[in-house]
């Protein structure tokens, strides 16, 4: 049995549905959550129970049999890891694939959720059953976050937008993830999974722009005006760590290409540009009257960037950070 947790979120309910790719119902796959009402419907052929970490008499039946778990924890500076790790041993849980994030290697990187994460590495570590652990870059997905202004005004509103990020597209990093899961040969394997290049915002932006075919500006925000963003969703230690990890990027610290998800999968990882084609509607549908080439390509630029909202580079916690 594989217990799946995070099944609601980005890489979770992409793991449940390459799991269940085959025909008719998912058999030897558990999807744990705390509202099975959230649970995506492509992933509800999948046998779903609720349980919560801080709650160990939940986690007990969810674990009753599970031989393999998929670990996605978001509560930063929290014993989410702890409770699980404990309840796994106890239930006779092989391995445990954690989704952790590539900012933990990093000797620059000190702000409190590298630190956490880091932390929660070594409890999986130490846990005593077999563990794998996946670093991704940013998620392309992160840039969903822009949806609502590009939808309404065209515009992406962005933290040093011309720095660059080796982004990864959420469903190469569930590949790995459902590999390491079925797969013998993962154990004791750290994978820091990054897209084919480095790509800034501006460009993302000329390419959402294209895919889209409108044009769309980006406007440089301070970080005064990026940290009020965040702190409407986010604690202020999270904040603080989001501008943290913005200037290390801004540094170049993000830039770097690990060629892990071809040496894994057999193939080349997912560009930006095929990531915005597959998600465009999310983005918003445009009359054809407005097709991009009817405007000046400079309408496409303005400057550098983050993308505000709460997955950006350096959320969500539990990954795509990097």
């Amino acid at each position: 049995m594989i217990l799946v947790t995070g099944a609601t979120g980005t890489v979770g309910r992409e793991v449940v549905r390459l799991l269940s790719a085959g025909p008719g119902p998912l058999r030897g796959v558990r999807v744990m959550t705390r509202d099975p009402a959230r649970v995506p419907g492509d992933c509800r052929t999948a046998e779903t129970v609720a349980a919560d970490y801080r709650d160990p008499v939940s986690l007990a039946p969810a674990l009753a049999g599970v031989r393999t778990a998929f670990l996605v924890t978001t509560g930063v500076g929290g014993d989410d890891d702890a409770l699980f790790l404990r309840a796994a041993r106890a239930a006779g849980v092989r391995r445990v694939v954690k989704l952790s994030a590539a900012a933990v290697l990093d000797p620059g990187a000190d702000d409190a959720i590298t630190r956490w994460q880091r932390a929660t590495e070594e409890l999986l570590r130490g846990s005593g059953m077999e563990w794998t652990l996946l670093r991704p870059r940013s998620f392309m997905s992160n840039t969903l976050s822009w949806a609502a202004s590009v939808r309404s005004e065209r515009v992406v509103r962005t933290l040093y937008g011309s720095s660059a990020n080796a982004c990864v597209d959420p469903r190469d990093v569930a590949e790995v993830a459902v590999r390491a899961l079925t797969e013998d040969r993962h154990a004791g394997r750290t994978y820091t999974l990054t897209g084919p290049s480095a790509i800034s915002a501006v460009e993302q932006t000329a390419q959402l722009g294209r895919t889209l075919g409108v044009p769309l500006r980006l406007e440089e925000l301070t970080r005064d005006q990026a940290r009020a963003a965040w702190a409407r969703r986010c604690p202020a230690a999270v904040v603080e760590a989001l501008l943290t990890s913005a200037d290390r990027q801004r540094a170049g610290a993000k830039a770097r290409v690990d060629d892990t998800v071809r040496t894994l999968t057999g193939r080349a990882a997912g560009s930006f540009e095929a990531w915005a084609r597959d998600h465009r509607e999310a983005f918003g549908a445009f009359p054809a009257r407005e097709a991009f080439g009817a405007f000046p390509a400079q309408d496409l630029d303005a400057g550098p960037g983050v993308p505000v909202g709460p997955r950006t580079d350096s959320g969500p916690p539990a990954g795509g950070r990097g």
